[in-house]
Protein backbone atom coordinates (compact mmCIF):
# COMPACT_ATOMS: atom_id res chain seq x y z
CA UNK A 1 0.00 0.00 0.00
CA UNK A 2 1.40 3.41 -0.65
CA UNK A 3 1.58 5.55 2.07
CA UNK A 4 1.17 9.75 1.39
CA UNK A 5 2.87 11.95 3.74
CA UNK A 6 0.57 15.36 4.12
CA UNK A 7 2.46 18.59 3.88
CA UNK A 8 1.59 20.41 7.10
CA UNK A 9 -0.22 23.62 5.91
CA UNK A 10 2.09 25.98 7.13
CA UNK A 11 4.16 24.61 4.43
CA UNK A 12 2.00 25.93 1.61
CA UNK A 13 0.28 28.94 3.21
CA UNK A 14 1.30 32.59 2.65
CA UNK A 15 -0.05 35.25 5.00
CA UNK A 16 -0.22 38.67 5.56
CA UNK A 17 -1.53 40.57 8.65
CA UNK A 18 -1.49 44.74 9.19
CA UNK A 19 -3.49 46.55 11.88
CA UNK A 20 -5.77 48.86 9.69
CA UNK A 21 -7.65 52.09 11.07
CA UNK A 22 -10.90 51.21 9.71
CA UNK A 23 -13.79 49.25 11.11
CA UNK A 24 -14.24 45.79 9.93
CA UNK A 25 -17.92 46.85 8.44
CA UNK A 26 -15.94 49.26 5.73
CA UNK A 27 -13.13 46.57 5.16
CA UNK A 28 -16.12 43.95 4.44
CA UNK A 29 -17.81 46.27 2.15
CA UNK A 30 -14.26 46.81 0.11
CA UNK A 31 -14.31 43.41 -0.43
CA UNK A 32 -17.82 42.49 -1.25
CA UNK A 33 -19.17 45.46 -3.14
CA UNK A 34 -17.88 45.11 -6.87
CA UNK A 35 -17.48 49.08 -7.50
CA UNK A 36 -15.24 49.42 -3.99
CA UNK A 37 -13.41 46.33 -5.22
CA UNK A 38 -12.50 47.36 -8.40
CA UNK A 39 -10.54 50.79 -7.06
CA UNK A 40 -8.06 48.46 -4.28
CA UNK A 41 -8.30 45.06 -5.66
CA UNK A 42 -4.65 44.55 -7.82
CA UNK A 43 -1.85 46.74 -7.27
CA UNK A 44 -1.87 49.64 -9.92
CA UNK A 45 -0.69 50.36 -12.72
CA UNK A 46 -3.28 47.05 -12.88
CA UNK A 47 -6.72 47.85 -12.84
CA UNK A 48 -9.81 45.76 -12.43
CA UNK A 49 -12.13 46.24 -15.05
CA UNK A 50 -15.08 43.86 -14.17
CA UNK A 51 -15.98 42.22 -10.49
CA UNK A 52 -19.29 40.43 -10.03
CA UNK A 53 -19.59 39.14 -6.72
CA UNK A 54 -22.56 36.39 -5.33
CA UNK A 55 -20.96 36.85 -1.68
CA UNK A 56 -22.42 34.07 -0.02
CA UNK A 57 -21.50 30.35 0.65
CA UNK A 58 -21.80 28.76 -2.82
CA UNK A 59 -22.23 31.88 -4.55
CA UNK A 60 -19.46 32.88 -7.47
CA UNK A 61 -17.00 35.63 -8.20
CA UNK A 62 -15.62 37.09 -10.98
CA UNK A 63 -13.05 39.65 -11.05
CA UNK A 64 -11.27 40.49 -14.49
CA UNK A 65 -7.48 42.29 -14.14
CA UNK A 66 -5.77 44.29 -16.91
CA UNK A 67 -1.90 44.87 -16.89
CA UNK A 68 -0.38 48.20 -18.15
CA UNK A 69 1.05 46.08 -21.30
CA UNK A 70 -2.60 44.86 -22.22
CA UNK A 71 -2.26 41.46 -19.83
CA UNK A 72 -5.32 40.06 -18.82
CA UNK A 73 -5.91 37.97 -15.92
CA UNK A 74 -9.16 36.86 -15.13
CA UNK A 75 -9.75 35.12 -11.84
CA UNK A 76 -13.44 32.75 -11.26
CA UNK A 77 -13.93 31.47 -7.48
CA UNK A 78 -16.78 30.91 -4.79
CA UNK A 79 -17.39 31.66 -1.69
CA UNK A 80 -17.10 28.81 1.00
CA UNK A 81 -17.77 30.93 4.17
CA UNK A 82 -19.13 34.45 4.17
CA UNK A 83 -19.75 35.72 7.75
CA UNK A 84 -20.61 39.41 7.56
CA UNK A 85 -17.86 41.75 8.31
CA UNK A 86 -15.59 38.82 10.19
CA UNK A 87 -15.00 36.53 7.63
CA UNK A 88 -14.85 35.85 3.74
CA UNK A 89 -13.28 32.36 2.50
CA UNK A 90 -12.82 31.83 -1.18
CA UNK A 91 -11.29 29.38 -3.38
CA UNK A 92 -10.42 29.19 -6.78
CA UNK A 93 -10.97 24.93 -6.97
CA UNK A 94 -14.50 25.96 -8.53
CA UNK A 95 -15.70 28.34 -11.20
CA UNK A 96 -19.11 28.48 -10.78
CA UNK A 97 -21.71 26.76 -8.35
CA UNK A 98 -19.65 23.52 -7.85
CA UNK A 99 -17.95 23.24 -11.22
CA UNK A 100 -14.64 22.12 -10.41
CA UNK A 101 -11.86 24.54 -11.85
CA UNK A 102 -9.15 23.20 -14.36
CA UNK A 103 -6.48 23.71 -12.01
CA UNK A 104 -7.24 24.76 -8.68
CA UNK A 105 -4.64 26.71 -7.17
CA UNK A 106 -5.50 28.49 -3.55
CA UNK A 107 -7.85 29.21 -1.05
CA UNK A 108 -8.01 32.75 0.62
CA UNK A 109 -9.56 33.02 3.97
CA UNK A 110 -9.90 37.00 5.21
CA UNK A 111 -10.52 37.57 8.90
CA UNK A 112 -11.54 41.43 10.05
CA UNK A 113 -10.83 41.09 13.71
CA UNK A 114 -12.32 44.83 15.38
CA UNK A 115 -9.25 46.22 17.89
CA UNK A 116 -10.79 49.68 19.37
CA UNK A 117 -11.51 51.76 16.25
CA UNK A 118 -9.52 49.63 13.98
CA UNK A 119 -9.65 46.11 12.16
CA UNK A 120 -6.90 43.10 12.50
CA UNK A 121 -6.69 42.46 9.45
CA UNK A 122 -5.44 39.10 8.06
CA UNK A 123 -4.93 37.28 4.79
CA UNK A 124 -4.36 33.88 4.06
CA UNK A 125 -3.38 31.74 1.10
CA UNK A 126 -3.80 28.39 1.51
CA UNK A 127 -2.31 26.26 -1.37
CA UNK A 128 -2.78 22.35 -2.63
CA UNK A 129 1.11 21.92 -2.71
CA UNK A 130 4.04 23.53 -1.84
CA UNK A 131 4.95 24.40 -5.30
CA UNK A 132 1.85 26.54 -5.87
CA UNK A 133 2.90 27.90 -2.57
CA UNK A 134 6.50 29.19 -4.29
CA UNK A 135 4.81 30.05 -7.38
CA UNK A 136 2.77 32.39 -5.17
CA UNK A 137 5.72 33.95 -4.24
CA UNK A 138 7.57 34.07 -7.24
CA UNK A 139 4.74 36.07 -8.66
CA UNK A 140 4.38 38.78 -5.77
CA UNK A 141 2.29 37.58 -3.09
CA UNK A 142 3.62 39.91 -0.54
CA UNK A 143 4.76 42.95 -2.12
CA UNK A 144 1.65 42.59 -4.21
CA UNK A 145 -0.57 41.85 -1.81
CA UNK A 146 0.70 44.26 0.57
CA UNK A 147 0.10 46.96 -2.10
CA UNK A 148 -3.25 46.02 -2.18
CA UNK A 149 -3.83 46.10 1.41
CA UNK A 150 -2.34 49.05 1.62
CA UNK A 151 -4.98 50.66 -1.37
CA UNK A 152 -7.82 49.03 0.70
CA UNK A 153 -6.99 50.68 3.50
CA UNK A 154 -6.65 54.05 2.11
CA UNK A 155 -10.33 53.36 0.37
CA UNK A 156 -11.94 51.96 3.54
CA UNK A 157 -10.53 55.87 4.96
CA UNK A 158 -12.77 57.73 2.64
CA UNK A 159 -16.20 55.59 3.29
CA UNK A 160 -19.00 57.01 5.41
CA UNK A 161 -20.66 55.29 8.05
Amino acid sequence: MLQKTAVPIADREVALERFIDSPPEKLFRCWTEPELLKQWFCPRPWIVTSATLDVRPGGSNFIVMHGPDGEEFPNRGVYLDVVSNRRLVFTDAFVDAWTPSEKPFMTGIITFEPRGKGTRYVARALHWTVADRKEHERMGFHEGWGICTDQLAELAATLRD
